[in-house]
């Protein structure tokens, strides 16, 4: 993505003029972070086409990762005092 791009990321980026490629990353991570299990048939079939396997994988890898150390950031005590942060309760706390 370009800069002009990341601008148009935003919870209507499949009605912009970003490329599919794109838009096929960006709902692979949104299935992948909101926890609504795999992406949906079409998704799946689409970046089949688009990407190869070992891409997929890595995009999956990249978003576990930052994902992960995101959540150690806060576990952590380590984000910036100026960030937003919502506190929730551990499942069965």
């Amino acid at each position: 993505m370009v800069e002009d791009d990341v601008e148009k990321v935003d919870d209507d980026y499949n009605e912009t003029d970003l490329p599919q490629r794109s838009k096929l990353a960006l709902a692979f991570a949104d299935a992948f972070l909101g926890a609504q299990g795999a992406p949906s048939s079409d998704v799946q079939v689409e970046m089949k086409k688009e990407f190869t396997t070992e891409q997929i994988a890595e995009m999956g890898i990249g978003l576990a990762l930052f994902h992960g150390f995101s959540k150690l950031l806060i576990v952590t005590g380590c984000e910036p005092e100026e960030m937003e942060r919502t506190v929730l309760s551990a499942p069965g706390a």
